[in-house]
């Protein structure tokens, strides 16, 4: 079949181009299914539901707190409410310093926020580590790098707090909170016990080795690309040595609230040496085995009985009760708008 000729020119007597057709619209956006946007809704409220099963459970801690409180001097309280909340910011620096990718620093704080909420729900740190690698995720951040980076958080702010507990107990040493020689061999041989047992599985369980050893390859990039730039290692360290000392300052202001008879280094150090020796228990938030171990540093330290657990019950109130309905609120919003 002979082709159709071409239109000419008529300024330049040549054939003409064949005319280009419009481009055509892009289509429309497929409309949400009914049953995504349903579970988005739910994941959303699940935060809300914990919170007043919990609510529920432990009624009787909330009310005792709010009693203890409501006597105590609020400007102390307000103090440390601050000091909550300055827990946050610190843990965002921790985080943006075990990442190479720039995050957007409110959104971060955000996460953070939210992750202190879910840190109530999972015992050692679950809860919070699964909200900040699902944020990463959110933001471009490949998974073997960010469960890289939560394996770097955890070993800078373990290793921050010795050197903390350490200079408070050369400058202000309390035989009753010392450890004796039973329970430092204990701790050794949980840490020489943890990483034998985890080479061992490693090297038994065969499909656990090609992940653990990438893992390994990534986190050590990953180190050693960090410790290179100032802008990562600095709030990378400074944040993990912050943290433990913000923490105990939310001790020492409850104290004071309450008019416990310790300075503040004595508070300061109480809450290091209680949530170290805590720290193997493996409890939603430290509750619990931290509690207990802080009451009888406190103790330690001559404060009464009844004044000590009324200072814990308080630590408790500002650091859970107080900020967990805005972070399960803030939790929810994230969830909402697509960043976890």
């Amino acid at each position: 079949m002979t082709p159709l000729p071409l239109p000419l020119d008529t300024a330049t007597g040549t054939a003409a181009a064949p005319p280009v057709p419009p481009p055509s619209e892009p289509p429309a956006p497929s409309p949400a299914l009914p049953g995504a946007t349903l579970a988005r809704y739910a994941l959303s409220l699940l935060p809300l539901l914990y919170l007043g099963v919990w609510a529920a459970v432990d009624w009787h801690a909330v009310r005792d707190g709010t009693t203890r409180l409501a006597t105590a001097d609020p400007w102390w309280l307000l103090a440390g409410l601050f000091f909550t909340y300055l827990g946050a910011v610190a843990a965002a620096c921790v985080r943006q310093g075990a990442i190479q990718d720039r995050l957007p620093p409110g959104l971060l704080v955000a996460s953070q926020i939210a992750a202190g909420a879910a840190n109530h729900v999972l015992p050692a740190s679950l809860g919070a580590h699964a909200v900040t690698v699902r944020f990463l995720q959110r933001q471009g951040v490949p998974l073997a790098r960010a469960t890289a980076s939560i394996g770097l958080y955890s070993l800078v702010r373990a290793l921050a707090k010795t050197p903390l507990v350490l200079a408070f107990l050369f400058m202000a040493p309390v035989a009753a909170l010392i450890p004796d020689d039973r329970a430092l061999l204990l701790a050794a041989v949980g840490i020489v016990l943890a990483p034998a047992v985890g080479a061992l599985l490693v090297g038994v369980v065969r499909p656990l080795r090609g992940p653990a050893l990438g893992f390994v390859r990534t986190a050590l990039t990953d180190v050693r690309r960090l410790h290179t730039r100032p802008a990562r290692f600095v709030p990378l360290w400074g944040g993990a040595l912050a943290a433990p000392l913000i923490q105990a300052c939310v001790v020492a202001s409850v104290g004071k609230a309450l008019g416990l008879p310790l300075s503040w280094p004595e508070l300061l150090f109480a809450f290091l040496a209680a949530s170290t020796a805590a720290g193997a228990v493996p409890a939603p938030g430290g509750i619990g085995p931290v509690d207990a171990a802080l009451v009888l540093a406190l103790a330690g330290y001559g404060a009464p009985l009844a004044l000590a657990t009324a200072t814990v019950i308080g630590y408790r109130t500002l650091t859970v009760w107080v900020p967990l309905l805005p972070g399960m609120l803030v939790l929810s919003a994230l969830v909402q708008r697509r960043h976890l």
